[in-house]
């Protein structure tokens, strides 16, 4: 059992997608798909920090060492910016999201790592804070938003640092269809094939869908999702980097299939869709095969809510 002065701090966070076509860095939808990471505060002298991992990833993409931990890293960057001193902590983690899948494994682990340094310093969680402090790791705001506040999320950010986001109800009759490419493709590589400019004629284009699509999902026009969800900033640019990306993104449409679109950075592929969710994963899984390339396919809903926090909860004996 936990002793009394030994406290014990569980996050559950969600993943999540990002962009959604066109939403290029503003759009983020959390998924029910979960990190879990407790930190336990250590009280004996001597104690070392020490992290155990387990699921998706394991040790080598959440590593046991406190100093490539992303988790740990998060909560010294809040540590450092809010000017408080860490406790030393053993921390596990059980990890269901795909690491450099595009399904937001980083942005779950800076979220995570910045709600335990508060928590662990017995301070209350400030979600402002939290999502700049996550965005500066990222260097993103919109799955780490998501990841936050859960359902649908849309980001932006002012001159001065501060990053806002404003959370949207999620229609829970849509669900979420995950293809992922056995494939990693970390962000920073996804990121670096996008042009330093683009044509105003494709930064309207994404305007126009950006607005479309918030509108089709509070009008419940869902007829409308299929044209919002059209992109001309950065999954063109991406395709040539993932074997059958180009043929799963020009699927025609099908029953019950509302949208298709590149998942963040990659390589993984959502659909949007009410009906047909076998068929549907089925169908974007065969592109990729047929480009030589093996896939997981999963079925998500969307997580309503963002990060949980729990304390003082009693270790398994």
């Amino acid at each position: 059992m936990t002793s009394p002065r030994q406290r014990s701090i569980e996050v559950r966070v969600p993943a999540s997608t990002a962009n959604l076509g066109a939403g290029f860095d503003c759009l983020g939808l959390a998924l029910e798909m979960y990190l879990t990471a407790r930190a336990t505060v250590q009280i004996r002298p001597g104690s070392r920090t020490l992290a155990r991992t387990r699921g998706i990833g394991g040790s080598a993409s959440l590593p046991k060492s406190p100093e490539q931990n992303l988790i740990f890293r998060a909560m010294h960057y809040t540590a450092e910016k809010e000017g408080f001193q860490l406790p030393v902590v053993r921390l596990a983690v059980k990890n269901e999201i795909p690491m450099a899948g595009g399904l937001g494994s980083s942005a779950a682990a800076a979220v995570a790592g910045t709600a335990l340094a508060y928590a662990t310093a017995g301070r209350p969680l400030s979600r402002e804070n939290a999502l700049r402090y996550a965005s500066e790791i990222e260097g993103h705001a919109d799955n780490a938003a998501a990841a936050l506040h859960g359902g649908l999320v849309v980001t932006y950010a002012r001159m001065d640092g501060w990053v806002g986001a404003m959370r949207l109800a999620w229609p829970k009759m849509i669900r979420v269809i995950a293809v992922t490419p056995s494939m990693e493709l970390p962000t920073k590589k996804s990121r670096a094939v996008l042009p330093a400019q683009v044509s105003r004629q494709d930064a309207v284009h994404n305007l126009q869908r950006s607005a479309l699509f918030i509108a089709a999902i509070e009008t419940r026009r869902y007829d409308l999702i299929w044209d919002a969800m059209q992109d001309r900033l950065h999954q063109h640019y991406r395709q040539k980097l993932i074997p059958g990306l180009t043929e799963a993104l020009t699927m025609p449409q099908m029953p019950g299939l509302l949208g298709l679109a590149l998942s963040g950075a990659g390589p993984s592929v959502i659909a949007l869709a009410t009906a047909g969710f076998d068929e549907i994963g089925r169908a974007i899984a065969a592109r990729f095969e047929d480009a030589g390339v093996t896939t997981t396919i999963r079925f998500l809903e969307v997580a309503q809510d963002g990060i949980s926090i729990l304390e003082n909860r009693p270790r398994r004996r």
